[in-house]
């Protein structure tokens, strides 16, 4: 049976507060910090894995609200604020390259799918590598200035990104990709993937 579209956004709701305790869980795992304040976790692949089969609105929320409040349980809240900034332009990323450029919710070959929801998830995880120094930056200029932190985030900035920032995105798109083409098969054929993705699915789905 189809499902109305009220109850398609109520899933969709449903999908983002579990893909939100997922972002939690996959930060509690490796709840750590290097030397220049970079919280080496998980959490994010679950922000791409949301974002891969929600859409980037959704799973960007998803990350946006379980790392913030990760980071508000951890007893990092001052740093709340940026990392639902973060979270929240990984997930819109992803979205956008995997189902606005790529459209990756329609029927298409598995190495299609595969490549493009490998691209998403570097696009999102590279842009957040630039974008997590820079906001540092201007947080700790403008907004509660710190002339320690505010050149860490520059130099973090200047070099492209720090190790454990490196590290973490590599590791984090491998999984967020490897669990989406995991589920995307599974989910398509319980017929849940065509209703929380961002479109509908033929029958049967390309094999190659």
């Amino acid at each position: 049976m189809k499902m109305s579209e009220k109850n398609k956004h109520l899933m969709k709701v449903a999908y983002t507060g579990l893909m939100a305790a997922l972002c939690y869980v996959g930060y509690a795992i490796f709840p750590a910090l290097n030397a220049s304040g970079t919280k080496i976790h998980i959490g994010n692949a679950f922000v791409v894995l949301g974002a891969l089969l929600l859409g980037g609105t959704y799973g960007g929320l998803a990350g946006a609200i379980g790392l913030s409040l990760a980071d508000i349980l951890g007893g990092f809240a001052m740093s709340a604020p940026r990392t639902f900034i973060c979270k929240l332009v990984i997930g819109l990323v992803v979205g956008l390259v995997a189902h606005k450029i790529a459209n990756i919710s329609h029927n298409h070959p598995k190495a299609y799918i595969t490549k493009w929801a490998a691209i998403s998830a570097i696009s999102g995880l590279a842009v957040n590598c630039v974008l997590e120094p820079a906001i540092k930056y201007l947080w700790f200029t403008l907004l509660t200035p710190n002339a320690e932190k505010a050149a860490s985030a520059i130099n973090a900035f200047v070099a492209i990104t720090t190790y454990a920032t490196l590290i973490n995105a590599v590791t984090n798109s491998i999984i967020g990709v490897v669990a989406y083409l995991a589920l995307r098969p599974v989910l398509f054929k319980t017929g849940l993937l065509s209703e929380i993705g961002s479109a509908s699915f033929p029958k049967k789905e390309a094999a190659v």
